[in-house]
């Protein structure tokens, strides 16, 4: 029995930044490494559990991420943090497990149009792909993580049957042999009921396996979402501080759920996600003078539910001329 979604009664829940890779490998204008290495440590000090901290890709591809290596090698490590890489491919997993990744995170879709659309290569081709770095990676002692895209929805094909994404999970975990599979909502297709099942579903096929929840908030249903995963058993979830990042198939829409915003809103409802909210909203408040835009999150704007605005000056002769009413 879980907790109701509403009340958390002290359950731990696992958050995971994804802003320092999913969220910076689309911004224009470079963010110095520096100062990306004192993200990564900013956000190691606000308790977050894992941060996926960069992408082993090439240069040409994402410019933002040719500084992956000294990111990676530079930043504070914390005990009992996880800090992980995203790598397409066994060249990127050499980099990253020489940079000393503690996890390797690969990528294909549920989806065949999404998977040729953003890898170039089928679903088949990009399993055998990545069976090959899950090899390398087993031989060097760092585990795997699969991040199965468009598993609630693809935008070119609609519906991705449940089935469907269950036995990529079923060949991801017991074929490739992934430690962790991470369900995504690429393009914020998914809905309460159907991440319930979902979860429900996945939870009760490998019960000890880390399933990680990855939700956008393109279509205003993010926290909903992870809500509805709560209460199915989940307990690990991405997120992205100030909420910044997206998918290029759905243009200006809203990027993944915000960090802070899903810590505010847990740290309410009484879980436990080990997350000082203050210090998570320090890193936040650097993203707009390091990326050149605002952000979408809205604690940053609006501050925490108690975070209370001073009484007027007038307040006193206000009171004043009420009181002189009575």
């Amino acid at each position: 029995m879980t907790a109701r979604p509403w009340h958390g009664e002290g359950r731990r829940v696992y958050l995971q930044e994804v802003g320092t890779r999913d969220g910076l490998q689309g911004e224009a204008q470079f963010v110095p490494t520096p100062d990306k290495i004192a993200l990564v440590d900013a956000l190691t000090d606000a308790g977050l559990a894992k941060i996926e901290v960069t992408s082993f890709v090439s240069p040409k591809a994402i410019p933002q991420m040719r500084d992956a290596e000294q990111v990676l090698r530079e930043i504070r490590r914390a005990p009992g943090v996880v800090y992980s890489a995203l790598v397409p491919n066994v060249r990127g997993a050499e980099r990253a497990i020489d940079a000393r990744a503690d996890e390797l995170n690969l990528v294909m879709s549920a989806s065949e149009s999404h998977n040729l659309a953003n890898l170039r290569m089928t679903r088949e081709q990009s399993f055998t792909a990545l069976a090959e770095v899950a090899a390398l990676a087993r031989g060097a002692g760092v585990p795997v993580n699969v991040s199965l895209s468009c598993s609630f929805g693809c935008p070119m094909e609609g519906e991705v049957p449940a089935d469907e994404v269950m036995a990529w999970c079923e060949r991801l975990l017991e074929t490739m042999g992934a430690h962790g599979i991470t369900l995504c909502d690429t393009t914020g297709m998914a809905w309460p009921g159907q991440v319930h099942a979902l979860t429900t579903a996945f939870r009760e096929r490998w019960p000890q396996t880390e399933l990680t929840l990855h939700f956008h908030n393109t279509r205003g249903m993010g926290l909903a979402n992870v809500l509805a995963a709560l209460d199915a058993g989940a307990d690990r979830f991405d997120a992205s501080f100030g909420g910044i990042g997206g998918c290029p198939y759905a243009p200006g829409a809203s990027g993944n759920v915000s960090t802070e915003e899903v810590a505010h809103a847990l740290e309410l409802m009484g879980y436990d996600t080990g997350v000082d909210v203050p210090r998570l909203l320090a890193a936040v408040a650097k993203l707009p003078g390091l990326i050149g835009h605002d952000v979408p999150g809205q604690i940053l704007r609006a501050g925490r539910r108690l975070d209370l605005h001073p009484l007027p000056a007038d307040f006193e002769a206000i009171r004043a001329r009420a009181e002189a009413r009575t």
